[in-house]
């Protein structure tokens, strides 16, 4: 009969137990994050891939001043919102094609860009954000500090910025528009570090669930949100307009 109380037991069996099973924990949240960062990574390509398609063909050029300018502009808030508030009641598969969908539809929202600035700073931003985005995902998914203590000063951050937005609108101060694209481009990046460390703690409470493939797709949209954002602010900030 095995002796639970052997001290060479307790020192050489569980501890060996243990170490496999953080080890399979470990494998497993790689597995996750790659995920989550392909899915991403993907989106953001194919957003890319779809606006220069559309501004080359001289579709973007059509849209302008058209009624379905507006469909192109709300179609995204559109699918952002069945796939945050539905994301319960869809399949992984339905989901996934969402985000699909929504990536290639704020190509066609995106490629105005194109209209307003030159493409050599729509490229020299592009990549500025994407070595931004690297390093602070990095840090969100390295550190051990708690992240979570700034979520909702991010989140009201955000909400602020919407509203100093809406009311530029009417008052068209460059003054404003300045300070709203500084304030943006730093709360993104903050919201990058933040989501990124949140995505990372989602993984052990949908682990061996049906769940993890939908999660993946969220994470996914969470941070392609972060990206798109960031790269917005930092050319109204940056861009050499045309």
């Amino acid at each position: 009969m095995a002796n639970w109380n052997d001290p060479n037991m307790a020192a050489s069996g569980f501890p060996g137990s243990a170490r496999a099973m953080d080890q399979a924990v470990d494998a497993g949240l790689r597995s996750y994050m790659l995920s989550v960062y392909n899915y991403m990574g993907s989106g953001v390509l194919l957003t890319g891939i779809v606006a220069m398609l559309a501004y080359s063909t001289g579709f973007t050029l059509s849209l302008v001043g058209s009624p379905l300018m507006w469909v192109v502009m709300l179609a995204p808030l559109a699918f952002v919102m069945v796939l945050s508030f539905g994301i319960n009641k869809l399949s992984t598969g339905a989901a996934q094609a969402l985000f699909w969908a929504y990536a290639a539809i704020m190509g066609l929202s995106m490629s105005t860009i194109f209209l307003a600035f030159t493409q050599t700073s729509i490229a020299t931003t592009f990549f500025a954000t994407a070595a931004a985005f690297l390093g602070l995902s990095l840090y969100g998914y390295t550190t051990k500090k708690d992240l979570s203590g700034f979520g909702t000063f991010l989140i009201m951050g955000v909400v602020g910025i919407l509203v100093a937005m809406l009311i530029n609108l009417f008052v068209q101060s460059s003054a404003l528009s300045l300070a709203i694209s500084i304030i943006g481009v730093l709360l993104f990046a903050g919201l990058t570090a933040y989501d990124t460390q949140k995505i990372k703690s989602m993984y052990f409470y949908v682990r061996g669930t049906d769940f993890v493939g939908k999660s993946v797709v969220m994470g996914a949209l969470t941070l392609y949100l972060d990206f798109v954002n960031m790269f917005t602010f930092l050319l109204n900030l940056l861009g050499n307009r045309e």
